[in-house]
């Protein structure tokens, strides 16, 4: 036996404090998490932009977007600086599925950006343009 020199007193003991230590640690590492858990984003308060289903993208264009809840929401283009061109929407968005089409011939040939522009959020995916 590997604990010769100790009595079953000490052994138990031993036993306890070990798994009380191991207690205390799981207490405080779930306490630790309740903690580092606070001020998570709650997901419903955003809007999820889609990619654009053709790219280069070329006449009329669908901008398709979703959201929980209704949200005033704009629609911008921007150019390669990400500076605004276009205004294409900016109205209240209703929970679910929206579509906003956009005519390219607007728009001269080449790489521009377009975001959905929230009170928390400012989304930006790429596009090229290739009008014919």
């Amino acid at each position: 036996m590997i604990l010769l020199g100790y009595n079953w007193s000490e052994i138990l003991l031993g036993i306890l404090y070990v798994s009380l230590g191991l207690l205390i640690v799981v207490i405080l590492y779930r306490k630790l998490l309740s903690i580092l858990g606070r001020g998570k984003v709650v997901r419903t308060d955003y809007c999820e932009l889609y990619a654009l289903e053709q790219d280069p993208a070329s006449g009329e264009l669908t901008f398709y977007f979703t959201t929980s809840k209704d949200i005033n929401f704009k629609l911008l283009i921007l150019d390669t600086e990400l500076n605004d061109i276009i205004c294409v929407a900016e109205k209240k968005a209703t929970p679910g599925g929206n579509i906003i089409r956009f005519d390219s011939k607007q728009l001269e040939n080449g790489v521009y950006f377009y975001s959905l522009v929230t009170e928390n959020q400012r989304t930006m995916k790429k596009m090229t343009i290739k009008n014919a």
